[in-house]
């Protein structure tokens, strides 16, 4: 059994309309991530798993499969990454076709490399791990964050940490939101991605961004530009 690159595609984004396939530097967003799966050389396959026509032209010019669509059930705000990675998975038994290991690479990470890729492989197998996915350090310990109180004023969420030192505080990471390798037996039986047994590749906030509004996606294209010295 193989390896397949599982690309989450959906037609009805909102709060940025077709993002998906919007130009990000002069190509559709999803090229990035596609071109980085076949760069890498790890899979048998490359899918993208999408509901609209549209997706699913561009992703087959790009070099992507669309062997089906999404189910109506999928293509809504509530499906799970996993309902989706599951449903793809049962499609291609239905055609006798199985896989011993996965990545969900989303569509909106321009930032993907068949490096980081290729870690995620080595770690998988390594670790002997249910899921590898890439991390971003906290810029500020967590432990100090605070809120706001019913009269306007701030106060921690935590006074216990009010008076450590933040060099003597433990060091707190977020998901990157770019791509999950993982064991397809695991997800199976967990019916989870992240598992006590996931391990993760740390990156720097600049190597990342996650974009959900029009302000992240303008930021993204300028990290971008920094680091490839695109357009």
């Amino acid at each position: 059994m193989g390896k397949i690159a599982i690309i989450p595609a959906r037609g009805g984004s909102k709060r940025i309309p077709r993002k998906n396939i919007r130009p990000f530097l002069g190509k559709p967003i999803i090229a990035y991530s596609i071109e980085a799966a076949i760069r890498s050389g790890l899979f048998d396959t490359i899918m993208v798993s999408t509901d609209d026509p549209e997706i699913a032209a561009i992703a087959k010019n790009l070099g992507a499969y669309v062997p089906f669509l999404r189910s109506t059930e999928n293509s809504n705000d509530m499906a799970s990454t996993v309902d989706v990675l599951i449903e793809v998975l049962e499609g291609y038994k239905k055609q006798n076709e199985e896989f011993e290991t996965g990545t969900c690479i989303y569509p909106c990470a321009p930032f993907i490399t068949d490096d980081l890729l290729k870690k995620s492989f080595d770690l998988l197998s390594a670790k002997d791990a249910d899921c590898v996915f890439p991390v971003i350090a906290y810029g500020h310990p967590v432990q100090r964050a605070m809120k706001k109180a019913a009269n306007g004023s701030v106060v921690p969420f935590d006074h216990a940490f009010s008076k450590q030192r933040t060099q003597d505080l433990e060091k707190a990471y977020y998901d990157a939101g770019m791509f999950y390798t993982f064991n397809i037996p695991s997800l199976y039986k967990n019916k989870s991605l992240r598992t006590s047994n996931s391990f993760p590749i740390e990156i720097d906030e600049l190597h990342a961004q996650d974009i959900d509004k029009e302000d992240d996606w303008a930021l993204a294209e300028l990290k971008y530009k920094s680091l490839y010295k695109a357009g």
